[in-house]
This record gives structure tokens, sequence and C-alpha cells, in this order.
């Protein structure tokens, strides 16, 4: 019997590797399209000499063994006077698979903040107008999540704080002490004023304390709590421990912000987030409360409590379209009498949802009302709010509360259900609470810091670019008070990119101004941030992302 055949590749299959091989191995036989489709046709040798010649075609490139240095082979030339697409296919191929992944490029100049944001890792989009140069920059409301500064100068005197200075800038944080540098700081690292008032400045006030969770943003943070320990998830019990513990540091706050103890704090839930002012903040002379971002269910609750409230950016966007329709309509009216046509037929209104108050007569005079299905109550009002509805989830469903108003809000927010969420990583959770000053159950936290280092290219060749990259749920005053110190430390000079909470950018819309001035002497922030924070906000619904110190000028870009 005859033994059976020894398994083998076939002899017209080929593989893409060995045929780039062959091709490499024939450089003077490229051009030659019939040698070519021999040699491909050839089936593949075996033994022992052969396999140890071939590679091995299912590994990768990068952990084949490497053969002898020899010296590369020029690509195979264009034919002459024809066009590039006539070259052999393989060429570009057989580069393809040869070269190495570029590496990353170096920034092309120093001035290109967005390349040097990409290689800090910053997915910062590019803003557009920048401002012009003023002494001060214009308070943001919103939360960040991260500050890159960058610099000249090197930010070797904010790294290994010592015992002593760090113990000195939580002492000066819970005594509200102000701290006044000089203008220019010749030896930062050897300045133990700086230092501590730097480490003041990274001081803000949590609760709950929950240190396995992230607990800032609550916005879309079910998938990085999954997966977390969370005991209180099956035991009611607990869970009412932590809300009635919640609600106390929640009375404790408001009591201080309604006696200008404390300027502001956040409420951060899993579906919105609440920003109370104390008076006198954001050129309000009532205490005011904005949430953001709201839905009609939670706004129709709010209305059945008896709070008065606003929507300023629908409001706004409705008296701007109003404006402008009728700046159109004097256009038409204009143009119509210049024409010829009648002045009735140009001022004819534009027929209107908002005119429908829900009558059908007209049914009746046609004879047709038994025969037409009549909408219920619910979808006509569902009809003449679509516009308040579609609002839902965005900047413009912003609600301002003032005045007294805010006191019935604390009580609706303590037993509003919908602030807890009852299913997913944050069932259970009470909202976080975020405040520059202590209260009642807050516990003290700091934002972590640390310095980085790049290289940006020039003119002359390469320089040297320091950086300071600040993390954590950064508070307005936290923002301005960095810009305090690194301002004299830096020597005038420095390069912030801001990563905001976008849900919080909407913070920045403007209260209604009475033009009253309320001073808040004793709210343990430092004067030139209480000025600050004082000024009627005028970033609207967006918010700071580049902001640029030079020879003490501030230009910032939103």
């Amino acid at each position: 019997m005859a033994a059976p055949a020894e398994p083998g590749p076939s002899p017209g299959f080929k593989k893409p590797p060995a045929l780039l091989r062959l091709k490499r191995k024939r450089p003077g036989r490229r051009n030659d399209p019939a040698a070519a489709a021999e040699a491909a046709a050839a089936p593949a040798p075996r033994g022992p000499s052969a396999a140890a010649r071939r590679r091995n075609p299912f590994c990768s490139l990068d952990n084949a063994p490497q053969r002898a240095a020899t010296a590369p082979q020029p690509p195979a030339a264009t034919p002459p006077g024809g066009d590039p697409s006539a070259a052999p296919f393989w060429q570009f191929l057989e580069l393809g698979c040869e070269e190495k992944p570029p590496k990353r490029a170096e920034p092309a100049e120093s001035s290109d903040i967005l390349a040097l944001s990409q290689d800090l890792h910053s997915p910062l989009a590019v803003p557009k107008a920048p401002s012009s140069p003023r002494q001060e920059f214009p308070a943001d409301w919103s939360i960040k999540t991260r500050v890159l500064f960058m610099s000249s100068q090197p930010f070797t005197w904010a790294e290994h704080l010592k015992a002593q200075e760090e113990a000195q800038g939580f002492a000066q944080h819970c005594r509200a002490t102000e701290t006044t540098l000089p203008q220019s700081v010749q030896e930062p690292r050897l300045c133990t004023e700086l230092r501590c008032a730097f480490q003041q400045s990274l001081v803000y006030w949590l609760h709950p304390s929950l240190p396995w969770l992230p607990l800032f943003p609550r916005l879309g943070a079910d998938r990085r709590m999954a997966g977390k320990a969370r005991p209180w998830a099956q035991d009611e019990a607990l869970q009412q421990v932590l809300m009635s513990d919640w609600s106390v540091s929640f009375t404790s706050l408001y009591n201080l912000l309604r006696a200008r103890l404390c300027p502001y704090f956040y409420v951060c839930a899993a579906q919105f987030s609440v920003l109370f002012r104390a008076a006198g903040l954001a050129g309000s002379a009532v205490p005011t409360a904005a949430i953001a971002p709201t839905t009609r269910g939670l706004r129709e609750a709010m209305r059945s409590e008896g709070i008065e409230f606003s929507l300023p950016l629908l409001e706004e966007s409705r008296t701007r379209k109003q404006k402008n329709s009728e700046e159109c309509l004097e256009t038409e009216t204009t143009d119509g009498l210049e024409g010829g046509s009648s002045v009735e037929d140009a001022g004819e209104p534009a027929p209107s949802d908002d005119d429908d108050d829900g009558s059908f007569s007209w049914l009746e005079e046609m004879g047709v009302q038994d025969k037409v299905k009549k909408p219920d109550s619910i979808s006509i009002q569902l009809r003449k709010e679509k516009h308040e509805v579609q609002v839902d989830h965005r900047p413009e469903s912003l609600v301002l509360v003032r005045g007294t108003n805010t006191f019935t809000l604390l009580n609706f927010l303590i037993s509003c259900r919908s602030l807890v969420a009852v299913a997913g990583p944050q069932a259970g959770l009470p909202p976080t609470l975020l405040a520059p000053v202590a209260f009642r159950g807050g516990t003290m936290q700091t934002l972590k810091a640390r310095t980085l280092s790049g290289r940006v290219r020039v003119q002359e060749g390469f320089e040297d670019v320091f950086s300071l990259e600040v993390l954590g749920p950064i508070l307005p005053h936290a923002l301005h008070a960095l810009t305090l110190v690194l301002g004299p430390a830096q020597r005038g000079s420095f390069r912030a990119l801001l990563s905001p909470h976008e849900p919080s950018a909407a913070f920045n819309t403007a209260p209604p101004q009475e033009g009253v001035h309320q001073d808040l002497p004793a709210c343990g922030l430092h004067p030139k941030t209480l000025d600050q924070l004082s000024q009627t906000p005028t970033l609207g619904k967006s918010s700071i992302r580049l902001l640029e110190l030079k020879d003490y000028c501030y230009t910032w870009k939103a």
C-alpha cells in the first residue's frame, strides 16, 4: 500500500508577503511583467534549506527575525515620460510594509497652542475669536474638570511641598487668610509664601466623601461607577441614613449662603446640577439658584410646588426671534411700498400654533363636528408647549430661581424623588455637594496637581515648555486663585487650556440686574476673587476654553 502523500501548500496558493519578498529579491526583473508572473506562479520550494530562508507567514512584521543589515534598494523608477500611477503596484505595498510607523511630529511653532495641547493629550477644541487684553478676565461659573497651564518658566516651585508649607496652606484656607504676593517673584522655589498660597488655592469641600467613587461629574458617570462597591444599593435603611446626612449638609450650606458666609455652592445630581449664589454675586441683589439641564417634568413639579422661576435663555431666544421677524416685516413693508404692493398683504402675520386656543367652532360651522375626532386636552397642552419641550436636556432649559423662592427650592430638592437615581450604578447615592468653604458634614479635599514638560519647534531649533496640570472639580474661585499665584511666579506670562463640564456652562447666563451692590466681606474668598465673581456674567451659555496672560494682561477665548 502506498504511503499517503504529505500534505503541503497548494502550488497555486500565494500569500502577499511571499509575493512582496519575491519582488524584493529580484529588483532587476521588476520591470518585466512576464518574468514576474512566471516567478509568482512557481510553487514554493520545500525542505530545510527553503524553510530557513523563508519567513513565517503567520508572524507579524514587528516580531519577525531581523535580517542582516543591507543597503536599501532604490524603489522602482517611474516609466520615463509616463504617469506615476504606471509604476508597479507592489512598489507602494512594499514601502508600506517595510517602513516603520512615523514618530509623532513636534509642534510647528511655539505659538501653536493647539499642537502643544495635542502633544500633552489635551482634547480641547479650537476657540475662535480672542478678546482684547484686559487686567482681569470675566467670571466663569462653569466647573472645570482639567486645567493645563503652560509657560516658558519652570513650575518646579509647585512640586514637593514641605510638610510645614502644606499645613500652612490648609491653615490659611480655614482662616480665610489673604496672601499678598509681589508682582514678580524672582526665586519661586525659595518663596514659602508662594508655595503656601498655591496649596491654599487647591482646597475645596465635598459631601459625601466616598474615596473609591468618582463623585464628580455625576451626569453621565454611570460607566465610570460601574463595578464599584455600593453597599447601600440593596439596603434601604442605609440609603435613608445617607439621605438624612446629606439633607443636614445641604441645609447647612444654604444657611451659610443666606448669612453671606458662603458665596456659592453646587448640587450635582445624576440628572441635573444646581448652582446656589449668595446675594451680591453675578450682579444680583438677592440669592439666586440656577438649574441645568432641566426637563418639562421637573419644571411642572416645581410649578406645582409654587416655585416661581424663569427660563432666561429661552426667553432671550424668543425675544431675539421676535425682533428679527419685526425687522424682516419692516423690510418687506418698505420693499412692498416701493414695488407697489399693498401694505395689508405685507403686514399679514403668519399663522402660529400659539394662537390656537383649542376652540373647534369651525368644525361646527362645516357640520363635521361628529365625524372628526377631537384631540384631548393633554394633546392640546403639549402642542402649545412644544417649544418648551424641545429644549429639554439642552442649555436653553436653564431654570433661574430668585429671592425667597430659593428656600422653597431647598425643601423641594430635599423631598424630590428624582433627585436620587433609583436604578443603575448611582442608585441610592445622594447628590454631590461642592463648596469653597467648610460646612457641616463636608470633607476637605485638594485638587490634584502635577508638572509636565514638552518641547516645541522654533526658528532656531527647539525650546522647552513647562506645564502644570490641575485635575478635579475646579470651582470658579479656585481658577481665579490659581491665576493670582501663577502670575507672579511665571513673571506675568502663561497660557491655560481649560476643560469645562459642558452642562455647567449654562450657569454663565446673567440673572436680572437690580443695580444694588451687596458686600460679602467674610465669605472666605480673596478680595480680588470676590470682585470678579460679583461682576455680571458676560459669557452667556459658553465658557472660557483658552486663557492667556501676557505682560500681566489677560486675553481669553470661549
